[in-house]
């Protein structure tokens, strides 16, 4: 096998991921747009759901699993009157409730929400990416076995209401949530039925920032080529929540060559971002008055800004 050569585009982007695609489809269009082969993306969108995805390409691919991005920003519609195996508008009815006056009302609308701020434990939807004995969820669920999945505790640090709709005889609630990373907002939406005493999924769910990266970041994948990539190349320190450290050109020599480096008073222990013309050119570690390698880019990760 011959060597891969290198990428030309080296960078982390935004996409306003569309209705209706996997966020595997929204890799293979980036794919090719860009005609580079090693795109990637951290955190996973339902088809169902819109908005902020983060991608990766060529060596920004190596920032991925380092991406924690741990809160996440969400405008959701959640319509009562039935549950579904799914938890969205995908999945078959499994429970239904009458509708009752209170769910149009605001005032009772807030309170709920509010109840929902805070540490939850959550049960995952059973139609969800979880591994269970190496198999995922969802399958098991498709497959017809009876998936119960563990609780696990999350954080919801806002949940607000936006507005109240009637569609076709059902309440309808526009709701914002700020939530930790790993929360379902289709399971929030199922656990919000329940505590008013009725039944919900989600209809529509739309990502408006994750971690750093707020929707107005994003490009829509429809219009990406690489001029437009490389001019709105996300900064990789600030999506990473590194501080950053500018190098001398002697200092990039023997971080290029996997040498430590002294590091500053002000420099923190920890994560940092190594940078160098406007690259990111190393993840380091900073301890014992030393910054120790631990990831070196030889091409450099475009984007990055002091």
């Amino acid at each position: 096998m011959g060597k891969r050569k290198p990428s030309e585009l080296n960078l982390l982007l935004a996409i306003d991921k569309p209705v209706g695609i996997t966020s595997h489809d929204v890799v293979s269009k980036a794919r090719r747009a860009l005609n580079e082969r090693r795109v990637g993306h951290a955190g996973t969108l339902d088809p169902l759901a819109s908005g902020v995805m983060i991608v990766g390409v060529g060596q920004a691919t190596r920032l991925l699993g380092r991406i924690t991005l741990d809160r996440k920003r969400y405008l959701s519609r959640i319509m009562f009157g039935a549950e579904t195996t799914t938890d969205d508008a995908e999945g078959e009815v499994t429970r239904t409730a009458p509708m009752s006056d209170d769910l149009l009302s605001p005032m009772f609308a807030k309170q709920l929400l509010a109840d929902f701020v805070g540490e939850l434990d959550q049960v995952p939807p059973a139609f969800s990416a979880i591994s269970v004995d190496g198999v995922r969820s969802y399958k098991r669920a498709r497959a017809g076995e009876d998936v119960e999945l563990p609780a696990r505790t999350i954080e919801v640090y806002s949940a607000d209401l936006v507005s109240i709709d009637e569609v076709d005889g059902h309440a309808v609630w526009t709701a914002s949530f700020d939530v930790s990373k790993g929360t379902y907002i289709r399971a929030l939406a199922r656990d919000i039925g329940r505590a008013a005493g009725n039944a919900a999924h989600i209809v529509d769910l739309r990502r408006t920032a994750s971690g750093p990266v707020g929707i107005g970041s994003c490009l829509h994948v429809e219009d990406l080529d690489k001029e437009l990539a490389r001019a709105s190349a996300l900064d990789p320190a600030s999506v990473l929540g590194y501080p950053a450290r500018e190098l001398s050109d002697a200092e990039l020599a023997d971080v290029l060559n996997g040498k430590t480096i002294a590091c500053a008073a002000r420099d923190a222990a920890g994560g940092i971002a190594l940078i160098h013309g406007g690259q990111l050119r190393a993840i380091g570690l900073v301890e014992g008055g030393r910054v120790r390698m631990e990831t070196v880019f030889p091409q450099g990760v475009e984007g990055a800004r002091r």
